[in-house]
C-alpha cells in the first residue's frame, strides 16, 4: 500500500474583512497517496490557491488538521515549517520566479545549497535533474536566454531536485501558450511516473486537468473528487 502523503480533515478558512467574514474553505477533506497526481479546478476566487498555500504551510487554516507525510504541519512553528518545506515540498508557480542573474543549473542547485549540500554535489544533482526535463544543453544559459517553456522546465527541475514527497503547482502553465502548456503537463505526468512523486496541480484549464489522474472540483468552499475520464 502506498504511503499517505496528504491527510487533511475538515479544513475551514475564514478571512475577516472589517466586520465581514468571508468563508473560503468549508469542511474540506483531502487525502493523497505517494505517487498520486491530483488536479484542483474551480472558478476564480473559489479557494484553489488558498488550499494550495495551506498544504504548503504558507498559510494556516482557521480550523481543521493538515497532515503531510504523517506530520501535523499546522502545529509547527514558522521555523519548523520552513525546515519541513525544504525537506518535503516542492513548489511550481505560474511565473517561474527564477533568479535572472544565475544560470539554469545555478537556479536548480539553489535549494540544495540551502539544504546544506556542497557546491559540487548540488551542481551534479542539478545537472541530473535538468537532464530529466530535457535541458542538459541549456544548463549554462541564464533565464533571459530561455524560452517561456524552457524557463518553466527549469522551475520544475528546481522543485524536484530535493526529491520532495509532494510538489504543489499553482497554475504552472498559466503563462504559456497551449502547445507549451500541453508539453509541461506531459512532463509533469512523466516525472510523476518516473519519480513516484505526488503532485497537486491547481489549474483553470479543464482540458489539461483531465490529462491527470484525479480531478478535485472546488466550489463554494467544498471539494468533490473524481477520477479523470481521459488519462493519457
Amino acid at each position: 500500500m502506498n504511503e499517505l502523503v496528504i491527510n487533511c480533515q475538515q479544513l475551514n478558512k475564514v478571512y475577516q474583512d472589517g466586520d465581514n467574514s468571508v468563508s473560503v474553505l468549508k469542511g474540506v477533506d483531502l487525502t493523497l497517496t505517494q505517487g498520486e497526481l491530483l488536479a484542483v479546478v474551480g472558478s476564480s476566487g473559489s479557494g484553489k490557491s488558498t488550499l494550495l498555500h495551506i498544504l504548503g504551510t504558507l498559510d494556516t487554516a482557521t480550523d481543521g488538521t493538515v497532515e503531510i507525510k504523517g506530520q501535523q504541519v499546522n502545529r509547527l512553528n514558522r521555523k519548523q515549517q520552513a525546515v519541513f518545506r525544504n525537506a518535503n515540498l516542492g513548489f511550481i508557480y505560474q511565473f517561474h520566479h527564477l533568479l535572472m542573474e544565475f544560470t539554469a543549473v545555478e537556479n536548480v542547485a539553489m535549494p540544495l545549497l540551502i539544504k546544506g549540500l556542497s557546491a559540487k554535489e548540488a551542481n551534479n544533482k542539478a545537472l541530473a535533474m535538468l537532464a530529466k526535463v530535457g535541458l542538459s544543453h541549456r544548463s549554462e544559459h541564464k533565464p533571459s536566454a530561455l524560452s517561456g517553456g524552457e524557463r518553466q522546465r527549469v522551475a520544475i527541475a528546481r522543485a524536484l531536485v530535493t526529491e520532495p514527497a509532494l510538489v504543489l503547482a499553482d497554475e504552472p502553465t498559466g503563462n504559456l501558450d497551449k502547445q507549451n502548456a500541453i508539453k509541461i503537463y506531459d512532463l509533469i505526468k512523466e516525472l510523476n511516473e518516473s519519480l513516484n512523486t505526488s503532485f497537486v496541480v491547481v489549474t483553470h484549464d479543464l482540458e489539461l486537468a483531465d490529462k491527470l489522474g484525479k480531478i478535485a472540483y472546488l466550489d463554494d468552499g467544498k471539494l468533490a473528487i473524481r477520477e479523470s475520464k481521459n488519462v493519457a
